[in-house]
């Protein structure tokens, strides 16, 4: 397992490994004792995203989001809330075609997710239950953030 810190401090990328054969193939996503998953357990969701369609912004004081996509292609962008950090945005891609991995968003980052191939099937932890008063949301547009949900992906 690699782990990897992206541009926002506490946002964690890590690589799964898949073990497969002619039956399929199993890949553990996270175990109680990893570092990664410090702050445990508190719900396990799925959230069905069709194709086009995009969910930002939200956010956490609170709660800690493990993300993994089981099918589909979800481009990802998040933005540092939190005090005194600068509001760059970053964007990556989970999914088909994808190195697997889990991603770990800290809570007072912003995120959102747009469906570029589905639908897409989205599984995520999170440390804390459902608690409407932890949950913010942003618009779309806010133009403290800038980010276009309708441009592509990015050539490299």
């Amino acid at each position: 397992m690699e782990e990897k810190t992206l541009d926002i401090p506490g946002v964690i990328l890590k690589t799964l490994s898949t073990h497969g054969g002619e039956g399929g193939f199993f890949r553990e996503l996270i175990r109680g004792s990893d570092p990664f998953f410090q702050e445990g357990f508190g719900q396990f969701s799925h959230s069905l995203v069709l194709q086009g369609v995009a969910k930002g912004w939200h956010l956490h004081q609170k709660q800690v989001d493990w993300w993994y996509v089981a099918a589909g292609v979800l481009k990802v962008a998040l933005c540092d809330r939190r005090p005194g950090a600068p509001k760059k945005v970053v964007e990556l891609i989970l999914g088909d075609h994808q190195t697997p991995r889990v991603l770990r968003i800290p809570p007072g980052v912003a995120h959102g997710c747009k469906a570029l191939q589905g639908p897409v099937h989205l599984f995520y932890i999170t440390s804390r239950e459902y608690d409407p008063g932890d949950e913010g949301r942003l618009p779309h547009d806010d133009p403290s953030i800038g980010y276009d949900w309708t441009r592509g992906v990015p050539i490299d």
